[in-house]
């Protein structure tokens, strides 16, 4: 909870000892007098919590415990100093005894709460759960949300796959689709492999990952989407294709259904051209790896239903997301930010940066990974789709690099291939590759740049 400022819930607070007892909330303030009444009547025991020990371990295996967590707190967020000193007013209390833990505790919450990372921190807080709810002209308005009860998805790639794998975890019945049954096995083993790392984890039980799977139901036609509340498309980004599907996806849903998109940038007028339910189209841009990053981009068109968004900020907060409502434009809200920061790495290293060195320099700064890590990641077809749409809406903007086209002509793709900028080895392990240097030279010689000796 102190390094990760994570809550628990009450069961498993009462199991670690941090509660005496968990009651039901009508009962709570009857049981706590019943409890204290005991206490004074000596029928229970006073236990101060300040001075229980049962859950301690030696001073030296308490230390070994804690530089451990030292260590993975510095991997973790290597900028930040208030895990830090949690972990040494923890250790204060085990060594000196708990008063002195509580005095060192204080004497570093005064130091902290001045420092400009506390302020952000208190912002992101407050932001986070500002999104949802105070969104004028949408949230203010009195309306209720539509329920959801099925949800279908066009396309089971890594996206299409995480999506599921967010939704049937929040038990939403979900159906899969896909081009052909090769495609449809694939995307259904990449959700049953989300599914067991949780399992692996400890994060879910066997019992759990067969209930949770049987949410799931992969299908080759449209027959089924006839009964669904919300289709998801997350097919590549081609705007013939989605233009298609969502011609497809208007003749075979239920006329209340909310058509959204995963689109990272393409304008969603665009998409929805071919169509007569422009209210009804909404985006949905997850970020990768869907199943895990907790922001949700909800894209609003000037012609989309304020019901459509109110219930989609709706299930985005029952997935366990943020939602985020922005307006229609190339890149939405966070690749228009985004993109310019991938351009200027790849501008570094046609002038002599390399590219791990530049991703480890962003970590360092505080990027959990590096543009070239996380290109990898989403790949490099929808990088180059990316690209392609700033292009052709800002091409004044637009560095053009020809490191990703040239090795995508080799079929180095990112992590898909296992080769991108990196090379991959079993689970997602990204470790620097030789055979980058050649074609990074030849980015440089089509552009023209010259590397920067200093």
């Amino acid at each position: 909870m102190m390094m990760l400022s994570k809550p628990i819930k009450a069961e498993e607070a009462h199991e670690l000892g941090l509660v005496d007892a968990v009651v039901s909330p009508n009962d709570l303030l009857n049981d706590a007098r019943r409890w204290a009444l005991d206490i004074c009547e000596s029928k229970r025991p006073w236990v101060r919590a300040l001075y229980k020990t049962d859950k301690l371990e030696s001073p030296e295996v308490a230390r070994e415990i804690l530089n451990s967590a030292r260590v993975q707190s510095r991997k973790q967020a290597a900028n930040l100093q208030h895990p830090l000193v949690c972990i040494d007013a923890v250790e204060e209390g085990i060594v000196s005894g708990p008063r002195a833990g509580l005095r060192k505790e204080a004497m570093a919450f005064q130091e902290l709460f001045f420092s400009g990372t506390c302020k952000s921190l208190i912002h992101v807080f407050f932001s986070q759960r500002a999104t949802s709810k105070q969104v004028p002209g949408v949230t203010d308005l009195g309306l209720m949300p539509r329920k959801v009860s099925k949800v279908a998805i066009v396309g089971g790639g890594p996206m299409g796959s995480g999506i599921a794998t967010t939704l049937i975890l929040s038990h939403y019945p979900v159906i899969l689709k896909e081009i052909n049954e090769k495609f449809l096995n694939a995307g259904i083993g990449r959700i049953k492999e989300n599914l067991q790392s949780r399992v692996r984890k400890g994060k879910m039980t066997k019992d759990n990952y067969d209930k949770t799977l049987s949410l799931l139901t992969g299908v080759l036609d449209y027959e089924k989407f006839k009964s669904v509340d919300l289709a998801i498309e997350t097919v590549v980004e081609n705007v013939k294709l989605k233009q298609q599907i969502f011609a497809e996806l208007e003749q075979h849903c239920p006329s209340h259904c909310i058509l959204a998109t995963n689109t990272s940038t393409i304008d969603l007028d665009l998409i929805g051209e071919k169509t007569n339910s422009q209210d009804r189209i909404v985006g949905t841009h997850f970020f990768a790896p869907a199943h895990i990053m907790p922001l949700l981009e909800i894209v609003r068109t000037p012609r989309a239903s304020l019901q459509a968004v109110v219930t989609m900020l709706d299930v985005g907060k029952k997935i366990k997301k943020t939602p985020i409502v922005v307006g229609n434009c190339t890149g939405f809200a966070v690749n228009r930010m985004f993109f310019p920061y991938t351009q200027a790495a790849l501008l570094l290293v046609d002038h002599g940066m390399d590219v791990d060195k530049i991703d480890q320099a962003c970590i360092e700064f505080g990027m959990p990974i590096g543009p070239f890590r996380m290109t990898d990641l989403v790949g490099f077809d929808v990088a180059l789709a990316t690209g392609m749409q700033y292009l052709e809406n800002f091409p004044e903007r637009v560095y053009k690099s020809m490191l990703i086209p040239l090795m995508t002509e080799d079929k180095r793709t990112g992590e898909a291939s296992q080769k991108g900028f990196y090379k991959y080895e079993g689970k997602r392990k990204a470790s620097p590759d030789p055979e980058i240097t050649s074609y990074v030279e030849e980015s440089r010689r089509i552009s023209g740049a010259t590397p920067d000796p200093e």
